[in-house]
């Protein structure tokens, strides 16, 4: 298996693992190459079906139904992201001695000779908006990119496409950096660590570990959070290139070899000459949107990278400047009676929901969903002294109820059982009557939304809706 020219797969065995949106590429790909490729998909249903038939029509062999038995004369597995590393398949392929690499993999090994640099981005939240903020700025530097990866352009189409790259900004996944066992980055970034996924890598450990692989031989920088010691901590294991260097950002004062912020502006005091004195301007805190404190550490982290490729500062400036964030990520929906109403149904997560929190003063919070076995006391402890009021939803408010009762007695809590359609605007209602003037209603459930929605994006634009018919 060696570079990935053609001449390698011609007639190897390969079986994808699952489906969907990145196995059926990844089989194209193969069968493109001349590999003999079959499919093997746990599910069979009418979906599944569609995608196997269109495969079968170029000559894949699909299996539907049965992922879990190892086809016979299989030389490598290419697996969807998503699968458990736990999986029958995967301790068949270990006794058989064959590789399992990820979407990912495959991509970093089918580069062309020359190909564009990787600069890479992981970490429990804000992992989107940096990299799009990072492609912005590159683009802004004139330089030839894209936001791919978990985002935007796959990342398969990305290195065999006739579009030529000079540099990618590469948004990973933990799930994808656990299958990934060969790629190395130009430079690559850790935003944060929390507890989430434990369910598919079974232990914090496992997770942080899968996180950290993305400073594995690293050539420039590892940037990591200084207000996150465990991002730092991965630093310190990886095994990075001789004169790669460790760059911090943080809300604060920068120390040399990190960004940071001095009286309203973003500054970087590591890619400059003499960094023990001198410091460079990249841009206003006001150039970053929104300026919520979280979303200012992800543009510090994408100035960072920016940096370590050699983008000059003006450039940094100019796509902060024309970035706009995507739907549901902390948007301003509507004024109504001197109460700002927020969008920030992306915050699926109690790490993402407490950034969220920690950027209003005054709030009226619309929270729950499926918690996905997470715990509240924490996020509510530290917001407590924010709190107006709370309106509940969804199956696992009560773990929130409890959580409420048991840090912020005081705030008055309105928990509503009710799950159809008619739920959220009934949430808005009574948000409504909690808020005062100067208050923000806060939708940041903290949960996953498929107890009442099909994802966060429909749960965000029902908020948006109820709040536009009040204003209305």
């Amino acid at each position: 298996m060696g570079s990935g020219q053609v001449t390698d797969w011609q007639g190897k065995h390969v079986t994808v693992a699952g489906l969907g949106v990145s196995g059926v590429p990844a089989a194209k790909a193969l069968h493109g190459l001349g590999a003999k490729v079959t499919v093997v998909n746990d599910g069979d249903d009418a979906r599944a079906r569609e995608q196997a038939a269109e495969l079968e029509a170029l000559g894949v062999t699909v299996r539907l139904g049965d992922g879990d038995t190892l086809p016979d004369s299989t030389e490598l597995i290419v697996t969807a992201p998503g699968w458990k590393p736990d999986k029958p398949l995967f301790a068949a392929a270990d006794a058989a001695g064959v590789p399992v690499w990820g979407d990912v993999e495959l991509a970093w090994r089918l580069r062309k000779p020359g190909a564009a640099d990787w600069l890479a981005v992981t970490g429990t939240n804000g992992k989107t908006t940096t990299v799009q903020m990072l492609a912005s700025i590159l683009e802004a530097a004139g330089l030839r990119t894209a936001a791919v990866g978990n985002i935007g352009v796959s990342l398969l189409d990305a290195v065999l496409g006739d579009e030529e790259y000079d540099v990618l900004a590469v948004e990973l996944s933990s799930y994808q950096l656990h299958w990934a066992p060969s790629l190395r980055a130009h430079s690559a970034a850790v935003l944060n660590l929390a507890p989430d996924h434990l369910d598919w890598h079974g232990s914090m450990e496992a997770y942080a570990k899968d996180k950290g692989r993305i400073y594995e031989g690293n050539r420039v920088a590892c940037v990591y959070n200084t207000a996150d010691k465990a991002t730092e901590d991965l630093v310190r294991e990886a095994d990075v290139e001789e004169g790669c260097r460790a760059v911090g950002f943080t809300l604060g004062t920068p120390g040399p070899s990190q960004l940071g912020v001095v009286e309203g502006l973003l500054v970087d005091r590591a890619f400059v000459e003499n960094r023990q004195k001198n410091a460079q301007e990249l841009a206003e805190v006001a150039d970053v949107k929104p300026a919520a404190p979280h979303n200012v550490a992800n543009a510090l982290a994408a100035a960072a990278l920016a940096r370590a490729y050699g983008v000059p500062a003006g450039a940094v400036r100019e796509g902060l400047r024309n970035f706009t964030p995507d739907a549901h990520r902390i948007a301003h929906v509507a004024d109504v009676d001197g109460v700002a109403w927020v969008d920030d149904s992306k915050a699926t997560n109690t790490h993402a929901a407490q950034a969220s929190l920690a950027a209003y003063d005054s709030v009226v919070w619309i929270a729950g969903g499926l918690a996905k076995g997470a715990t509240f006391d924490e996020l509510v402890a530290g917001a407590a002294g924010r709190l107006r009021g709370a309106v509940l939803i969804g199956r696992d408010r009560a773990l929130i109820r409890e959580a409420l009762a048991r840090h912020a007695p005081e705030v008055p809590v309105v928990d509503l059982e009710r799950t159809d359609t008619g739920a959220m605007l009934q949430a808005v209602q009574e948000a409504r009557r909690l808020a005062r003037p100067g208050d923000t209603v806060l939708l940041a459930p903290a949960c996953a939304s498929m107890d009442m929605f099909a994802n966060y994006n429909k749960r965000g634009d029902a908020f948006a809706q109820a709040v536009r018919e009040l204003g209305a």
